[in-house]
């Protein structure tokens, strides 16, 4: 039966008993014995599925070993796995072992991870194809029943994600740095796994960054895209799970930067006097999401600092940095970039050649479009990747000091204390954001930010946006976010999607339109 339906999906009955197949299955079967040492997988709960790696075969198309549900996971040996096609069919199951064991069962789990919502494995063990595998290109998937992942959703029995920030641990999940704030969506328990699929399915959706998700009272599903990623990821998120724990235990909020006292958010509003065509009561705010250049920031600072050291050093970073992977990286986004200005004739774009072509030759290349695009202000991801490399040598080195208005200071300590969590939001990189505020003629402000967007999450004068911003803050009303920039037309798309925005009035800003809807301030003791 097995070597049938091997021969059907183009694996022969071989293939089943060669190598690979055999090599993943002893790696799924330590594991196993490794995850019950840690509290994972005891009572013989949890599962592991994990693709066969070969290197012949396109990730999409290999096999998957899958360890079975209901039995000891600590004694299993590698025949007790069964083997899946790519899209989830059974093609090898384990044969029964005598009394007292029980009959190996495909796991419950599984259609957590498949493609048709309305079927189900259960005994009938459908042809499914894994969610996480198909959306999310993973190479290894961890369902965990670990104590601290189903304490950390009761911390506060309503929230609908699990947040920390601030942490060496979160550097381990992908896409994290230790300023970021971790993300992990919380989706209720059913009575069996299999009818779990719907919210699973709609959490990973609406959490494209997400390598977790959380099922409360239950455990997690991690994945990675291999199973040292997928481990790696796991033992970060059982860490810090715990540290939550505990944080909470302590009285203290692992959401925060400083992990101060836990405290209930606090309303505030723009303060009377301050002009409001409206005449509106404010809402009350949650999160406020605070632009850079002309808010909290002088625009002088970036156009007469910021910008020249990056145009003045841009071939010497390039020139001592030239052979290293992120370099290579920054070079690769803006020959795509200059191939796009290219195809639309944008005045100073030259085309980059290729590395064969020499080194000096590159640069060169790169040096022109850079400067060309430093003089048009573009605000595109190529250049501001760089630019933040550049700079990030130039704040190391202590050449450069960033500067903020002196209000700035004083309200981010404010609203820090009173529980109102500051997110950036600037077409400057997120590590170009981190270094200003790393950085500042006050000090270390990052202690007071609870995260940095850029435009990679996108424009700034688009609507959906604010929107993707919105639903990563996981804010259920957008109005519950106050955006603050001096941009009219940032203004507009975030008011677009539901956000409440004020402009802020610096010297040398740009004129706003006559009569315009917004409130404005001139300083952030007026919020």
């Amino acid at each position: 039966m097995a070597a049938a339906a091997a021969a059907m999906i183009g694996f022969p009955q071989a293939y089943l008993e060669g190598k690979e197949v055999k090599e993943t299955s002893s790696l799924v079967t330590e594991l196993c014995r490794h995850f019950y040492t840690q509290g994972w997988v005891s009572g013989t709960g949890g599962s592991i599925t994990m693709k066969v790696h070969d290197a012949s075969i396109p990730k999409p198309d290999q096999l998957i070993v899958m360890s079975p549900s209901g039995v000891q996971k600590e004694r299993m040996q590698p025949e007790d796995m069964y083997i899946l096609s790519p899209n989830g069919s059974i093609i090898s199951a384990p044969s029964p072992k005598p009394y007292p064991n029980k009959p190996p069962k495909c796991t419950d789990c599984a259609p957590l991870f498949m493609k048709n919502r309305r079927l189900s494995l259960g005994k009938r063990l459908r042809k499914l194809g894994y969610k996480a595998y198909e959306m999310r290109n993973a190479g290894a998937v961890i369902h965990s029943h670990g104590m601290e992942s189903c304490l950390v959703t009761m911390l506060n029995p309503q929230a609908k994600e699990f947040r920390i920030t601030h942490m060496e641990m979160i550097k381990g999940i992908q896409g994290h740095g230790y300023y970021d704030e971790l993300v992990v969506p919380i989706i209720e328990n059913t009575a069996y796994e299999n009818e779990l699929t719907d919210s699973l399915t709609k959490a990973i959706e609406a959490y494209p960054k997400a390598t977790a998700v959380l099922v409360r009272n239950h455990g997690v599903y991690i994945w990675g895209d291999s199973w040292i990623h997928a481990k790696t990821q796991a033992e970060c998120y059982h860490y810090l799970f715990d540290a939550a724990i505990k944080l909470h235990q302590l009285g203290l909020d692992a959401a925060t930067p400083d992990h101060g006292p836990i405290r209930s958010p606090t309303k505030f509003s723009v303060k009377s006097g301050v002009k409001d065509s409206q005449n509106q009561t404010e809402p009350p705010r949650r999160c406020i999401v605070l632009d850079i250049e002309g808010t909290t920031t002088p625009i002088t600072f970036v156009t007469d600092v910021l910008f020249p050291y990056a145009r003045e050093n841009v071939g010497k970073h390039l020139n001592l940095t030239y052979d290293t992977a992120e370099t290579q990286e920054d070079i690769k986004l803006l020959r795509s970039q200059v191939e796009e200005d290219l195809s639309q004739d944008l005045a100073g774009a030259v085309p980059i050649p290729h590395a064969d072509e020499g080194k000096d030759k590159v640069i060169a290349a790169v040096v022109s479009n850079v400067e060309a695009m430093i003089k048009a202000d573009r605000k595109i991801t190529a250049l501001k990747e760089l630019q933040g490399h550049i700079w990030r040598t130039g704040f190391e080195c202590n050449e450069l000091k960033s500067v903020v208005f002196e209000d700035v200071a004083e309200a981010l300590k404010k609203w820090h204390s009173s529980g109102i969590k500051v997110y950036i939001y600037s077409s400057g990189s997120r590590l170009a954001q981190r270094l200003l505020f790393g950085n500042t003629n006050y000090g270390d402000l990052r202690k007071y930010l609870s995260g940095f967007f850029d435009t990679t999450i996108g424009n700034k004068k688009e609507s959906k946006s604010y929107k993707e911003i919105t639903e990563t803050l996981g804010v259920d009303d957008p109005s519950e976010i106050l955006f603050v920039t001096d941009v009219y037309q940032e203004a507009t798309a975030a008011k677009a999607a539901g956000l409440e925005a004020v402009i802020s009035i610096r010297p040398g800003n740009a004129s706003l339109p006559e009569n315009h809807e917004f409130k404005t301030v001139t300083s952030f003791s007026q919020i």
